[in-house]
């Protein structure tokens, strides 16, 4: 579909905007905009919790205006916040662009995935187009990364503000590939009963969230880990960054397969949650470790993680697509998203208490969270298909 082929366009340019400032934040918010770290992280903090809470209501806008609008707005808003970091100089101005910035993100996300899914009717055709954003997004990421790399380089302030300003026009271009996308089919208004309502659809959601500590296991548990607790080269944190790029551009598409029904969906957030945890084993056992043993098994243990994180967003996309009531597809992938950035939000202070401060042992406590977390997914999918309307058949076998 053109539609949906411009879209991803779309994304992989704004990826490559988000890469590139995700790169340089830091040191533009502290070196050039002046700001106490202290400010940086409580403002970021306050705008995360902002979005959370508005995840849902902009999900249900979405479904009773439509979902392609309403992300067109939000993009354009995100792309105006981006220009006002180059006018930040305090407190204030800092938190007016950071939290529509940083709050509309999660939010955002939900609605672009219920316009996705509105133009998508097939449930594993959805999760397959899902997944072609995400390679999108991974590798436009890598390439902004670069480019942020360039500019941490020259450390002028040139260079931020052309960066800034390139990334303000990434969201233009998302914005406007978005309008060439077709309106979906309208549905009826939503159901009284929203969301917040739907119990095993949130109970699912809050289970398999917890798996997304695995990225936060990438930016904050293993840097710490080789830092503190090993006698490894502090560069192989950014190799397995980089191993684990190259597999989700490489095998998120075929792992979609994985999730073309909300038992199978279940059944490989079950296996993910197992891969995970096997993971934080192996780099349990490599405490204290040096040579090219204990790097061997790292590695061993960064391709168990990719294979976890693979099965997890798939199964995440799979559970909430087939799960999620179709006239309120943004409310429910509002949900999602916001359980998602719960667990985003607290991720690197677990691992800062885990495995900075309990070492080898955090791992292994790390190990326990995912296997309970994955535990009851199963019977929980059940107990959602079960109270599904029977307007909505829901495949789960």
């Amino acid at each position: 579909m053109t539609g949906l082929r411009s879209l991803l366009w779309g994304r992989g340019v704004s990826a490559l905007g988000d890469g590139l400032w995700f790169t340089i934040w830091a040191l533009y918010l502290t070196r050039i905009a002046g700001l106490p770290p202290v400010t940086v992280g409580v403002g970021l903090a306050v705008a995360s919790a902002v979005g959370m809470v508005a995840a849902v209501p902009l999900g249900t806008f979405a479904d009773r205006v439509g979902a392609r609008p309403v992300l067109v707005v939000l993009t354009l808003v995100r792309a105006a916040a981006m220009a006002g970091y180059l006018a930040v100089g305090g407190t204030w101005s800092f938190l007016a662009v950071t939290v529509p910035f940083t709050a509309l993100a999660t939010g955002g996300t939900a609605v672009r995935t219920a316009l996705i899914t509105g133009l998508v009717t097939e449930p594993a055709e959805r999760v397959r187009v899902l997944a072609r954003q995400r390679v999108a997004q991974h590798v436009g990421y890598a390439a902004g990364a670069g480019l942020g790399a360039l500019v941490l380089t020259a450390d002028a302030r040139w260079a931020y503000t052309l960066a800034i300003a390139g990334n303000a026009v990434s969201f233009l271009v998302l914005a406007a590939t978005t309008l060439l996308v077709p309106a979906p089919a309208r549905t009826p208004a939503p159901a009284t009963r929203t969301v917040l309502k739907d119990r095993p659809y949130l109970c699912v959601t809050a289970a398999t969230a917890v798996l997304s500590l695995c990225w936060a296991m990438l930016s904050a548990g293993l840097p710490l880990w080789l830092a503190g607790r090993t006698h490894l080269p502090l560069g192989l944190g950014g190799v397995v960054v980089v191993l684990s790029s190259v597999g989700i551009a490489v095998f998120q598409v075929p792992f979609a397969r994985f999730a073309r029904t909300a038992g199978q969906a279940a059944r490989t957030a079950v296996v993910s949650g197992v891969v995970l945890a096997a993971s934080c084993v192996l780099l349990a056992t490599t405490a204290g470790g040096s040579g090219a043993g204990a790097v061997a098994v790292v590695g061993l243990a960064a391709v168990l993680h990719v294979v976890g994180e693979l099965g997890y967003v798939a199964a995440n996309w799979g559970l909430s697509v087939r799960l999620m009531r179709e006239d309120a597809k943004g409310a429910y992938q509002g949900a999602t998203e916001a359980a998602t950035a719960t667990v985003q939000m607290v991720g690197p202070g677990v691992f800062t208490l885990a495995v900075g401060g309990l070492g080898g042992p955090g791992w292994l406590l790390i190990a326990v969270v995912f296997l309970a977390a994955v535990a009851p997914v199963p019977a929980l999918t059940r107990w959602a298909v079960r109270t599904r309307r029977p307007a909505e058949p829901v495949a789960v076998r």
